[in-house]
C-alpha cells in the first residue's frame, strides 16, 4: 500500500572494537562541573559560545527555538553528555549554529553529523545515537534555519554555507572544542549523513580529505544542479491531477504490483522487492486498458501508459545528452507522493528560485532544458559535488562507505552506480583496486535513507538499527574498516515485523558490494542470509 510517508523522509533525523582510548576519565560531579564551566573557557576563532548544558542519561532534552519545520523541540539522550551552542561566522555576511555533544563515555572518536534536503536543521537524533556510541558528535545548521531555501535569495555567502562551508567549519571548530573539552585531541574522526548529508560527505572527500577517517554517505545527493533539474521535471511528465496524462496516485499501486509481476523474479525468488532495480526494464503497456474497458481504476490509458514510461527514463536534453538518470522501478510508495502528485517538487522550486536565478517570480511549471543548462552552468560554490579524483583520501588511508537504497522515490538510486563508475574511470582503478578506500553498497527494498519493504535497517540512523555488529551496521562497520583493517563485504540489514522493532525480526538479508548483485541460490529458506548469494554483474 502507498502510504504519504515522504515529507518526513526528507527532513534529517538523521560496538566492541578494538579498545577505546578515553583522553580524560571524569567523575558525575567533575563531568558536571566542567561541562558548566567550559563555555567560558573556551578559546575559538570567530565564534560566540551561547552556553554549555550537562544533559544527564534518559533525559527527554527541550529544544525550544529548534525550527517548527525541522521536528519536534526536544530529543531523547541515552547517555550523560555535555552539550555546547555556539555561532561560527563563516564571512562577513554568514555565519552557523552549531553544537558538539560532548559524552562521558568519549571513546576518542569524533564525528559530525550531515543535513537533509535544503535544510537549516541540526541533526539531533543522530548525535543522539553517535554520543550513545561514545562518539564526540557535531551537528550545524547548514547556514540557514528551517527547511525553506529562501534564505539563499541573494545571498551568495549562505549558499556557499550550505555547499560545503557549514560542514567544513563545524568539523574544524568541534575538533577544536573536544580536545579542550577533553584535554587532547581526538584519535579518529568520522562522518554519517544521508541525502543532502551523502552529498557532503563526499563534498568533505573531495575537497577537504583531511577531515575524516571514515566516511558513511548514504543516498547522496550528488551531481546536485542536475539532480534538483532531474525532481523538477516529473511535473513536465505528469502534468497536473486534472490533465489527461495525469496517473491517479492509486494507480501507482497497481503499476507497482505490475512492475513486481514483470521484474521481481529477476533476482531468482519472488518476494516483492527488486535486489537489483538497475536490470528491471519495465514496459507500462501490460497495463493499457483495452477497448471495452470500463474500469480505469485498474488500467492506464495509452497517454498514461505514456507517463510512465517517461517517468522511468532519463533525463536528457533535446540533443539527447543526459541531465540525470531515470528514476528506478520499484520506488512508487514515496515517489507517488513526492515527484508524481502532479506538483512541482519544493526543493527544486525553492533551489531554482534563490540560488540559481535569485528570482523569487520564477515560474517552476515552464522548467525546460535552458533551466537545467543554466544551472550546470551556474554550479554555484561547485555544490554539485561530482569530482571523480578520490586520490587524496586513498593516500591519507581514509574510507568511504557509501550506500543507497533500491527503492529511493527521492534521489535515484541509479545515479550512484554512474558516480562510481566515474570515480573508477576518473583514478583509473578497477574495482577490486577501489575496494581498499571506497566500497559501495545497494541496499534492496530501502527507501530515501531508511524505511522501504526489504531489509532496510543497516544502523544508518537512531530508528534504524538492529545491531552494532560491524556486519550489521554501517558506522560499526567503517569504525571496523578503519580502526582494524577489516573492510566490509557486505552489509547485511534487518526487516522488522510490520516495520516495528518491538515486533521482532521478519529476517535478515546481506546485501551485495557494487558491482556485484544479489540473488536467490534456489534452495534454502528465502528468509535465510545463506540462502542468497553475491554475483558479479
Amino acid at each position: 500500500m502507498i502510504v504519504n510517508r515522504w515529507a518526513q523522509l526528507l527532513l534529517p533525523v538523521g560496538v566492541a572494537l578494538a579498545d577505546p582510548i578515553l583522553p580524560r576519565q571524569y567523575g558525575t560531579n567533575d563531568f558536571q562541573s566542567s561541562c558548566a564551566s567550559i563555555a567560558s573557557k573556551l578559546a575559538l576563532e570567530n565564534a560566540t559560545v551561547y552556553f554549555s548544558q550537562f544533559v544527564a542519561a534518559g533525559q527527554n532534552l527541550s529544544i525550544p527555538d529548534r525550527n517548527a519545520t525541522c521536528g519536534a523541540p526536544y530529543q531523547a539522550v541515552s547517555v550523560d553528555l555535555c552539550r555546547i551552542a555556539l555561532y561560527v561566522s563563516t564571512s562577513n555576511s554568514s555565519g552557523i549554529n552549531m553544537e558538539a555533544w560532548l559524552p562521558s563515555n568519549f571513546s576518542g572518536r569524533f564525528l559530525s553529523t550531515g543535513n537533509g534536503g535544503l535544510a537549516g536543521c541540526i541533526g539531533y537524533p543522530d548525535m543522539a545515537y553517535t554520543t550513545s556510541l561514545g562518539f564526540a558528535s557535531v551537528g550545524a545548521n547548514n547556514g540557514h534555519n528551517g527547511t525553506s531555501g529562501g534564505a539563499f535569495y541573494n545571498q551568495p555567502e549562505v549558499v556557499a554555507d550550505f555547499a560545503y562551508r557549514s560542514i567544513h567549519t563545524n568539523v574544524v571548530v568541534g575538533k577544536e572544542i573536544t580536545k579542550q573539552f577533553y584535554g587532547s585531541p581526538h584519535k579518529k574522526s568520522y562522518y554519517l549523513g544521508c541525502s543532502t548529508g551523502g552529498r557532503q560527505g563526499f563534498k568533505s572527500a573531495q575537497d577537504f580529505p583531511e577531515d575524516f577517517d571514515g566516511i558513511v554517505a548514504g543516498a547522496p545527493a550528488l551531481a546536485f544542479n542536475n539532480l534538483t533539474s532531474w525532481s523538477g521535471h516529473f511535473y513536465n511528465v505528469t502534468g497536473p491531477p486534472d490533465s489527461a496524462t495525469f496517473v491517479p496516485t492509486a494507480m501507482w499501486t497497481v503499476v507497482h504490483e505490475d512492475i513486481m509481476k514483470q521484474c521481481d523474479l529477476l533476482d531468482g525468488y519472488a518476494d516483492g522487492i527488486l535486489e537489483d532495480a538497475s536490470i528491471c526494464n519495465y514496459n507500462a503497456s501490460s497495463l493499457l486498458c483495452g477497448s471495452n474497458s470500463t474500469n480505469s481504476s485498474s488500467c492506464l490509458t495509452p497517454i498514461q501508459v505514456n507517463t510512465v514510461q517517461k517517468v522511468f527514463s532519463p533525463l536528457t536534453l533535446s540533443d539527447g545528452s543526459l541531465v540525470y538518470p531515470r528514476m528506478q522501478p520499484g520506488s512508487e510508495a514515496v515517489a507517488a507522493f513526492a515527484v508524481y502528485n502532479g506538483q512541482p517538487f519544493i526543493y527544486n522550486v525553492e533551489f531554482f528560485k534563490y540560488a540559481i536565478y535569485n528570482d523569487p517570480a520564477w515560474n517552476p511549471l515552464t522548467i525546460n532544458d535552458t533551466d537545467y543548462i543554466n544551472a550546470a552552468i551556474k554550479n554555484p560554490s561547485d555544490i554539485n559535488t561530482w569530482k571523480g579524483d578520490l586520490s587524496a583520501v586513498q593516500a591519507r588511508g581514509a574510507k568511504i562507505l557509501h550506500y543507497h537504497g533500491q527503492m529511493d522515490g527521492i534521489i535515484t538510486s541509479e545515479n550512484s552506480p554512474r558516480y562510481y563508475e566515474h570515480v573508477s574511470s576518473t583514478m583509473g582503478k578497477t574495482p577490486a583496486e577501489l575496494d581498499e578506500f571506497y566500497r559501495f553498497f545497494r541496499i534492496s527494498g530501502t527507501a530515501h535513507c531508511t524505511g522501504g519493504d526489504g531489509a532496510s535497517v543497516i544502523g544508518q540512523q537512531l530508528e534504524s538499527y538492529q545491531s552494532l555488529d560491524p556486519s550489521e551496521n554501517v558506522l560499526m562497520a567503517v569504525v571496523e574498516w578503519v580502526e582494524n583493517g577489516n573492510a566490509p563485504e557486505t552489509i547485511t540489514g534487518t526487516h522488522w515485523v510490520n516495520g516495528t522493532k518491538s515486533a521482532g525480526v521478519d529476517y535478515k538479508r546481506a546485501h551485495c558490494k557494487y558491482p556485484k548483485r544479489n540473488v536467490y541460490k534456489g534452495v534454502g529458506d528465502p528468509k535465510a542470509v545463506e540462502s542468497w548469494e553475491c554475483v558479479e554483474e
